[in-house]
């Protein structure tokens, strides 16, 4: 829980930048879960590729085709929630 201090309050420069700081964090937080969400389904997609591709004997497609799967999955997600409205 944070409390707020009253503008005029604020006269040192630490608390400042703690406030500035914790905008910037604030303000960054979709970015952070779009990029999360796209390793994550690159990460998962492709490692379920690679499950697949062991237990099928098919290496290297189903691998690639998780990885490429991944990849758009995951870059849709960025691009929503970079581009919200």
């Amino acid at each position: 829980m944070f409390v707020t201090v009253p503008e005029d309050k604020r006269t040192t420069p630490l608390e400042q930048s703690l406030d500035a700081f914790q905008e910037s964090v604030r303000k960054s937080g979709p970015a952070a879960m779009g990029s999360y969400s796209l390793i994550g389904a690159i990460l998962l997609l492709g490692g379920g590729g690679y499950a697949v591709d062991q237990w099928r004997g098919t290496s290297p497609w189903c691998l690639l085709g998780g990885l490429v799967l991944g990849l758009i999955v995951g870059f849709y997600e960025l691009a929503k929630a970079v581009f919200k409205r």
